[in-house]
Order: C-alpha cells, then structure tokens, then sequence
C-alpha cells in the first residue's frame, strides 16, 4: 500500500470534496528506501523533499497550486522500486515523481517513466554513460566528483589507488573510467589497488574491490589495504554505499589507518552518514560533493535555518529531529524541487515533456551549494569542493571548482 504523507500545511485542502482537491493541489510523487540498508541515506532526501514542499506551498505553491506529496518506500528493493514508480505514476497521477538513491534503483524505474512518459528528478552522484528522456540529473556526474577527487589526490603526491564499492552498476562503473582516467594521467597498472577482472580476450572488465550492500565483515579488505599502503604514497577512492560504511570505517580505524597514513576519499560519504560513524576517529578524511554544509552562504544560511526550524516543528511520524544536518544530496534534492517548479511557470504547465524541455532551456537557481543552472543534456552546471572532514563531522572545505558543467558521457573513457 502507498504510503501518503501529507504536510499540515495542506490541512485544509484535505477536507475539501475530491473534485475541488484535485483542482487546487498537485501531486508529487517522492521514491526513496525509508527501510533496509539505503534508509540510513534516503530517509534524509524524503525529509528534506518535504521541507522544501511546505516552504513552496506556504509562499503560494506552483501555478496556483499547493503540492500534494505521495511519499512510498522503496525498501532497498530494488524491483520494488519499478512497481512502486507505477503506482505513482498510473494510480496516483503524480505529475513529477524525486527519487532514488542507487543507480540500479534508478535503472529499475527507468523503463517505467519512459514507458509512461513520466518525469522523475535524481539527485544521488551517478555513474553517468545515461541520459534518459524522462529523467533530470541533479546528480554529481563523473566529472563532477570522482576525477575531481582523483585530480586533488594527485596533486598532494599521491601515487597509489585503491578502489572499493558496493557490488552494483554505480560503483562498477565509476571505477572502470577512473582506471582509465588513473592510467591516462600515468598512474602504472600495479598501482591501483583492489583487484582486476578479465574477459576472454584479456580486455579488463571490473577493477577494484566490491562488497554486497550491508556487508559487515571487513577485517581481510582492511588487511589488504593496509599491506597495500605501507609505502606511504596511497588512498583510498571508497564507492561503498549505505550503512556498510560503519563497519568499513570502524575495522579501518581499529586496524591503525589513519588520514595520514592512508587517506580515503569518499563519494556516498557525507556529513549525513557521518551521524552514524566515528567521526572523531576519521579528522581528515576526504569528501568530494557539490555543497558541504560549512560552505558560507545566505543561500545556504536561509536553507540550514530554515530546514531545521521545519524539523522541529515537523509531525511526520518517525522523524528524527535531534542532530540533524544537510548534505549534497539533500541540496541537490531541493534545488530540483526548485528548478521543476521553475521549469513548470516557464512552461505554463505541468505535463513532464513541456516541463523537460523548459528545463533544456537553461533555468538558473541560486541554491545551497551555489548557483546551479539546468543543461539541454538532463544535467546540471555547479561548483564542485574537496572537503576534509572534522571532529564534529562537517567539512573543512580545501578546494573549490567553480561552475562544472555536468557531463554525462566522458569522452576518452570507459564506455
């Protein structure tokens, strides 16, 4: 069963006759695991989703019109997702559907939205080689995180690479071009850590090391690594996601790794998940994202403020309020809200395809993170910073890239 939530703000509207609902809302679909190992990560996105509807819909709505929210749980099930995008999509008629964290997730619900001619907003860092007709990328793509980590780590002299993620497309992927981007900036085979897999013809088809989601047992990885960053010159590019991170990172830290010794640069690793890990114990790890919550901004001051004035005053059962912060997924979640609602008035209207090809315009928002403004290609342009995590778990920012245009398909890479 769909699970609605709807916030108080729209109270009233839930008393009117279905005929006249129907005439002053909209219905938005939100598609995130709020249960299984993903929830640690995608409970966040439904919060902030619901946030950034209540803060539109108090200052008029879109058109007119006070967003509806039809919120479902993927429940890291992947399939899961695909019948949940229909429901959405051809029980609840929603107009736009935020979501998806993982991209076999997003894979899954893909056919779905071009099939049904749909519009779903996805906000996780990706892979990219994609560029569906029926989805906007407020995704980090490739070069909007991994070879800008990659670059930083070479210029602090690192020489040595080891690659770990999670058994699925986005890790897989993302590793496969950075091995070429690692070899193509003169970094020798032996030199990047974690393993190879060949086909037939000796062509290699997986590089790095790769654990399945909610894999615990990390004790001969570390080993490895450890054996594998004794010269002093290594990292870690770490494409682990979910709560698998914690034991990741508590086995590293037990093991004597440090960010001196070998530091690890993090791609699902925000200040969100950092709730849940020794934060004290990992100062001086590496993050790379398009928005850190220490960035200072009146963006991003207003969305930090506002945010947790909302959480705690939210009656959304089963909200965590104590100790909450943002992250760039959460930001580039409500910077997608704000460029559909955009698109929508530019459009006139709400149906996804006049929507999608507002959005191919060039809509520019002053968000968060910085100004971020929509691409012809589904992707976003923005800032992209190195980030080097405190105690407390927020980021030092180190390194600033400024306005990155978002490109799906690298040329020169894996493909």
């Amino acid at each position: 069963m769909i699970n609605r939530i709807i916030p108080s703000a729209l109270a009233a509207f839930s008393l009117l006759g279905s005929s006249v609902q129907a005439e002053e809302t909209v219905k938005v679909g939100v598609l995130h695991s709020l249960s299984g190992t993903m929830a640690i990560s995608e409970t966040s996105l439904r919060d902030v989703l619901l946030f950034t509807f209540d803060e539109i819909n108090a200052a008029g709505g879109v058109m007119g019109k006070k967003i509806e929210p039809v919120v479902v749980d993927g429940a890291s099930n992947w399939p899961l997702f695909a019948e949940k995008a229909k429901q959405l999509l051809d029980q609840d008629k929603v107009s736009v559907t935020f979501g998806c964290w993982t991209s076999v997730s997003r894979k899954s619900v893909l056919p779905v939205f071009e099939e049904k001619k749909g519009l779903l907003f996805y906000p996780v860092q990706y892979e990219g080689e994609e560029m569906s007709p029926n989805i906007f990328y407020t995704a980090e793509a490739v070069n909007q995180q991994a070879t800008p980590a990659v670059d930083y780590m070479l210029e602090e002299g690192k020489k040595k690479f080891y690659l770990i993620g999670s058994d699925y497309v986005y890790p897989q992927t993302t590793n496969l071009i950075l091995l070429e981007y690692l070899l193509s900036k003169g970094v020798p085979l032996e030199n990047i850590g974690g393993g190879f897999t060949k086909d037939a013809s000796g062509k290699i088809i997986s590089a790095g090391k790769y654990t399945p989601f909610g894999h615990t047992d990390y004790q001969q990885i570390i080993s490895e690594i450890k054996q594998f960053a004794a010269s002093g010159d290594a990292c870690i590019i770490n494409t682990l996601n979910g709560d698998t991170n914690v034991p990741f990172f508590k086995e590293y830290a037990a093991a004597g790794l440090d960010a001196e010794s070998c530091p690890v640069v993090s791609f699902s690793v925000s200040e969100d998940e950092f709730r849940g890990l020794p934060a004290s114990q990992l100062v001086g790890q590496l993050g790379c994202w398009t928005y850190f919550q220490s960035i200072k901004s009146p963006a991003n001051e207003k969305f930090t403020t506002a945010f947790q004035a909302w959480l705690a005053k939210s009656e959304v059962p089963g909200i965590v309020k104590e100790g909450r912060v943002t992250c760039s997924p959460m930001v580039l979640s409500y910077n997608g809200v704000y460029l559909w609602k955009a698109a929508v008035e530019k459009a006139g209207s709400f149906e996804p395809e006049k929507v999608m090809a507002a959005l191919k315009s060039g809509i520019a928002f002053d968000g968060p993170g910085g100004t971020v403004t929509s691409q012809a290609n589904h992707h976003l342009t923005k800032n992209v910073y190195i980030g080097e995590t405190r105690a407390d778990g927020q980021f030092k920012i180190l390194k600033e890239y400024k306005n990155v245009v978002g490109e799906p398909f690298l040329k020169g890479t894996y493909k």
